[in-house]
């Protein structure tokens, strides 16, 4: 079955990002046309494709609601995968808060405001603690502070353009990573572990992180069911794709750090077959 399939980027994709290479050149294998048209670009008919797959959208985050927008306008001509209501739901972290799986403690604060970290951190005994933008991607906007650096805390949220997520840190992950295990239409591909650079919590590689494969252990893997269960409450049909992001407490044990829906690396260098079962999944989508 011949089917036109756009695996949407944007216009200032980095030439070194070359993962989705495999999965382009496994759907051709499979008979596909394969584009790689820019969301934002307003020149491109969508309707012109079977399937609109977001892959390297990654500015989508400096114009949400652009890309909301976008999403919504395609997914009235095409299909989406996966589709606008996953897409609205997941490119908002506060989508945490309806995941009933082991995570850690997280507040969601307003932009605008200035929040009292101290006394959140004094509850928690936490001696470090870790902000990120709801709407944000590759830890860009993040910022971790301990307690002698609350203030700047506060005036980080006091400052920024979005509301923010605030949690523990968990320096875990500056000695061991974190795991990403791959899903390809509800079944495990694969999963990777990545490592920042020393001192860093940084785990993308645009911050010089490096990642390699990863066999999960029994608790990892439970937890990335569990998670993914949780998420198949809220959506009934297999999603295509799916990738659980684990961090580790001071005790080793696994915690969803966050469940990506819309535009995740999927490492497919790290497993020769990884590529062709995705595109597998897309052509019978």
């Amino acid at each position: 079955m011949s089917r036109r399939i756009a695996l949407a980027s944007h216009r200032q994709l980095p030439a070194e990002e070359t993962d989705d290479l495999a999965l382009e050149a496994a759907l051709r294998a499979r008979g596909a046309t394969v584009e790689t048209p820019a969301w934002d670009d307003p020149a491109v008919d969508w309707s012109a494709y079977d399937l609109v797959v977001p892959r390297t959208t990654w500015n989508y985050t400096e114009r949400y609601p652009d890309f909301l927008a976008w999403a919504e306008a395609v997914g009235a001509v095409s299909r989406l995968v996966n589709p606008l209501s996953v897409i609205r739901w997941n490119t908002d972290k506060s989508y945490l808060a309806a995941l009933p799986v082991p995570q850690a403690p997280t507040r969601f604060l307003p932009a605008g405001q200035r929040p009292d970290l101290a006394a959140w951190m004094d509850v928690l005994g936490a001696t470090q603690a870790l902000l990120k933008p709801v709407v944000g991607a590759g830890g860009y906007g993040s910022l971790r502070f301990s307690r002698s650096m609350v203030e700047a805390g506060e005036e980080h949220v006091a400052r920024a353009p979005v509301d923010q997520l605030l949690q523990p840190y968990l320096p875990s992950v500056e000695r061991f990573g974190e795991v990403s295990a791959i899903y390809f239409g509800g079944a495990f591909s694969h999963a990777v572990r990545k490592r920042p650079v020393p001192g860093s919590y940084l785990v993308q590689s645009e911050h010089g992180a490096s990642d390699e494969p990863h066999v999960l252990s029994p608790a990892e893997r439970a937890l990335c069911e569990q998670t993914l269960a949780a998420a198949a409450a809220r959506w009934p049909e297999p999603l295509a794709y799916a990738r659980v992001d684990l961090l580790h407490d001071d005790a080793g044990a696994p915690l969803c750090n966050e469940l990506e829906l819309v535009e995740p690396s999927l490492f497919f260098r790290h497993d020769p077959a990884s590529a062709d079962r995705f595109a597998a999944v897309l052509m019978g989508w």
